[in-house]
């Protein structure tokens, strides 16, 4: 399994961006996708996951209301669609598909991760 993720750029406090991951292999379908990131000087931190049917999205605390994690099984794509972005999303995001159909926050519970794309907020 491969993963690519791409979308990220530079964008100002407020604005929008929508990252997307593509996967490789047949049985995307079957397994949640989630998104992870990891600031400067920091640990990575979970943002989203999706169930491997697109149901049951689930958000940090801290991007709920702003960050919506879709999937397209046709395309084996995941995406994450970010608004309102503050300069504290600013961090490289990482697509991860899980070991199962159903994944949380853990990383423990995603086997493949993409290679990250950076995103930068600036105000």
């Amino acid at each position: 399994v491969q993963l690519q993720a791409s979308g990220g750029g530079l964008v100002q406090v407020g604005g929008s961006l929508r990252l997307s991951c593509a996967a490789s292999g047949r049985t995307f379908s079957s397994y949640a996708m989630g998104w992870f990131r990891q600031a400067p000087g920091k640990a990575r931190e979970f943002v989203a996951t999706i169930r491997w049917f697109g149901s049951s999205p689930y958000y940090s605390e801290s991007v709920k209301g702003r960050f919506t994690i879709s999937r397209d099984n046709a395309k084996n794509t995941v995406y994450l669609q970010m608004s309102s972005l503050k300069s504290e999303d600013t961090a490289v995001y990482y697509c991860a598909k899980g070991r199962s159909g159903v994944a949380g926050i853990g990383e423990y519970e995603y086997d493949y991760w993409g290679q990250g794309t950076q995103v930068t907020v600036s105000s």
